[in-house]
């Protein structure tokens, strides 16, 4: 149906014209930078943590115990390893590109909700710019290409900073301001911890504090998302502590917990740079903050509601970043209230800067663009020249014939498993082998348990660990 020739109908088709065009721009900017060359790279860091339980859930059936190696996994809920089953499930391929591509999704994920539910906050200028400042923020363009917690946790925590921004002060909407956050928190939980509630309530409870609105916090809507969240958790958590040990599986979720608190592993050269690489994981857009000039902001409410902002975001940034335990990448969730903070101070013409800088954020959306493109295109292959973990892969391969299972003894978390093309069968201690086991791999202070095998291969990895791969001897 054609749109209405009068003025209200004119002025429908032109929002909705400029909605499109922002979201076609988010689309385009989002591909350029996440998308090519994504599965290239062998993974890397903290990646096999994240793809080898969900291979073992695959292959199991068991998605509620996460396992690496033969040893249940819990340092970390499992949310990521269920997004990675997924994605092998959907795609039916299980590779890098298929393990990563939940982190841009979930990237973009986040860049349309600020286009969409927060254009009302916003405004076209601000949503977009929001959008734009999200994709092309320091600690997203390293984390979004890989298939980390990160990503996702910090996507989460965006969605439901995202969506109470956009709905608490409408009065129609008091159920809908906190179930739906707490949807997204609650899923947050399951991919990393507690720590995201402690940014959501450091920067809610600012707002509502300079707004006078703390009342807000004693409603039923909000007590609701609380239990709504802690039921997302508990649906996983329960069934867990019922199939496992729960005394070791609690003592593992506390001594993540305190050894953050009380910082095990406590290096003070580190610590001291924690503020700035903090920091630096919000920038180019960091470096926006200091032309802000809330005199400017005409509505006393935004004014407000900039300063609570300004303050939850600050102190919790500090709260957190001086904790002796703490790494810089733990302050990421603090990105998408401080592009909110931004994406207003844009609507509202409240960043006072040089008249030379007044391009600047166009500028630099292209020139990150294009300095993704060209790592994408250039660098990328350069970089797979110096593969660590697919080479000792190959080396297994070679070794051990096509039609031959792979037996593993408590064999740690060894990433380059992930390449094997082959069935791999795990196990806790060589008393489990079975009499038809033929190639078997072992760490070196568990190869005097098995006798009658030969070492056919010694491999030291690039982080110094050392397996062996035995094969028993046929017996005459």
């Amino acid at each position: 149906m054609p749109p209405r020739r009068d003025s209200q109908g004119w002025l429908c088709y032109v929002r909705q014209m400029a909605r499109g065009r922002s979201l076609l721009l988010v689309l385009v900017v989002w591909a350029a930078i996440y998308l090519p060359r994504l599965g290239s790279l062998e993974i890397k860091s903290e990646e096999g943590r994240r793809i080898l339980p969900a291979v073992t859930m695959l292959e199991t059936g068991n998605y509620i115990v996460p396992q690496i190696g033969s040893e249940p996994y819990f340092s970390k809920p499992p949310l990521v390893n269920w997004l990675v089953a997924a994605f092998f499930k959907i795609f039916g391929a299980r590779n890098e590109w298929t393990a990563r591509l939940p982190s841009a999704l979930c990237v973009l994920a986040v860049a349309l909700a600020f286009v969409t539910l927060a254009r009302g906050s916003l405004g076209g200028n601000g949503a977009i710019a929001a959008a734009l400042m999200w994709l092309t923020n320091f600690g997203l363009l390293e984390k979004g290409r890989l298939i980390e917690i990160e990503a996702l946790y910090v996507s989460l925590t965006a969605l439901a900073f995202i969506c109470w921004l956009s709905w608490w002060r409408e009065p129609r909407r008091p159920w809908q301001a906190w179930l739906v956050p707490s949807v997204f928190l609650g899923l947050g939980l399951l991919a990393k911890g507690p720590l995201n509630l402690f940014f959501f309530y450091a920067v809610v409870v600012a707002v509502l504090y300079s707004l006078g609105e703390l009342r807000q916090l004693r409603t039923a809507p909000h007590w609701l998302g609380i239990l709504l969240m802690l039921g997302i958790f508990a649906a996983w958590a329960i069934p867990c502590l019922t199939m496992v040990h729960g005394g070791h599986v609690a003592s593992i979720w506390s001594r993540q917990f305190s050894g953050r608190v009380v910082g095990e592993g406590f290096h003070l050269n580190d610590w001291l740079l924690n503020l700035p690489r903090g920091i630096c994981y919000l920038l180019p857009w960091a470096a926006l903050l200091p032309f802000a000039r809330f005199r400017l902001l005409e509505n006393e409410n935004e004014r407000k509601l900039c300063r609570g902002l300004s303050l939850g975001i600050t102190v919790s940034f500090l709260v957190v970043s001086l904790a002796p335990g703490a790494l810089p990448r733990y302050t990421m969730p603090l990105l998408a209230p401080a592009i909110w903070l931004l994406a207003i101070l844009i609507k509202e013409h409240a960043l006072v800067w040089p008249k030379s800088l007044r391009k600047v954020i166009t500028w630099t959306v292209v020139a990150v663009t294009i300095a993704m493109l060209i790592y994408s295109i250039v660098i990328i292959p350069r970089l797979r020249a110096r593969e660590k973990v697919r080479p000792i892969a190959a080396q297994l391969e070679a070794a051990i014939p096509p039609n031959e299972s792979l037996y593993a003894i408590d064999p740690d978390y060894q990433p380059y498993l992930f390449y094997l093309q082959r069935p791999i069968v795990y196990l806790r201690t060589a008393a489990d082998l079975p009499a038809a086991a033929r190639y078997i791999l072992i760490q070196p202070e568990n190869e005097a348990a098995l006798s009658n095998t030969e070492s056919i291969l010694r491999i030291k990895d690039y982080r110094g660990r050392r397996v062996i791969l035995l094969r028993t001897k046929r017996t005459p």
